[in-house]
């Protein structure tokens, strides 16, 4: 029954991503729910939808661009290394300490999520430079590598203000939040915390959803599936919350 919720809960997840983003706040409490500790069920989820993740962001390759004055593959490497130190911190993090801290990374994640959704948004202003643009990606991909939640309003809203548009600021962001998830995951996957027959239901789901998803793209209202995940994420800070010891 626990593994029939988490199938399902991964298959949202990967509609959900596909069309809005937050996927990671419906596999985060089912994978708890299959018996694992926060910080395990974290790591899991990350090495569960990064398939589906990857596979997003090579979709949209044509639109990738550099930004800020710094190439692509300037960004790539960047994201890799701060993905690989946010991935090693995560390891080096108590899994007592990590319990406590996550119902705040949750609400944190929602709050940019509901900001990034519905807040007013930027107007043309000053522009990231090199090194401001180099900074900020850093900082995200130690945030993704870390804990993830909110990571692809903060990259977006990194992106565009290092002057790229809308479409090429999402295609970038897709394909950087693939490649630091890839350093990551490929130090994640050495870890006794990967729960890997639960890893293994969670990434079926998430990638039959997320073709479903590519397919109901332009049919379903993204502004609803925007107010389901900010609901589902306090929720789920609620529940944290209360089980936090």
């Amino acid at each position: 029954m626990v593994l029939t919720i988490l199938f399902l809960a991964a298959l949202w997840a990967g509609v959900q991503n596909a069309l809005a983003g937050g996927g990671s706040f419906l596999t985060l409490p089912a994978l708890i729910l299959s018996g694992m500790d926060a910080r395990a069920a974290n790591i899991t989820s990350t090495v569960a939808l990064f398939p589906g993740q990857l596979v997003t962001g090579v979709a949209n390759r044509s639109h990738v661009s550099g930004a800020g004055g710094l190439s692509f593959k300037t960004l790539a490497v960047i994201s890799l290394v701060g993905g690989a130190i946010g991935a090693l911190l995560l390891l080096l993090t108590p899994s007592s300490f990590f319990a406590r801290l996550v119902p705040w990374l949750v609400l944190f994640a929602t709050t940019l999520f509901a900001w990034g959704s519905f807040g007013p948004k930027r107007k043309q202003g000053p522009r990231f430079g090199s090194l401001s643009a180099a900074g900020s990606q850093f900082a995200i991909s130690i945030y993704g590598g870390y804990f993830g939640g909110g990571m692809g309003f903060m990259m977006l809203a990194a992106l565009t203000a290092a002057g790229l548009a809308i479409r090429p600021a999402q295609a970038t962001k897709n394909m950087l939040a693939g490649i630091l998830n890839a350093s990551a995951v490929l130090i994640f996957v050495f870890s006794p915390q990967v729960h890997w027959p639960q890893a293994g239901i969670a990434c079926a789901g998430a990638m039959l959803g997320g073709m479903v998803g590519a397919r109901l793209v332009h049919k379903v209202n993204e502004r609803l599936l925007r107010v389901l995940v900010v609901a589902i994420g306090l929720a789920l800070t609620i529940g944290l919350f209360l089980r936090a010891p």
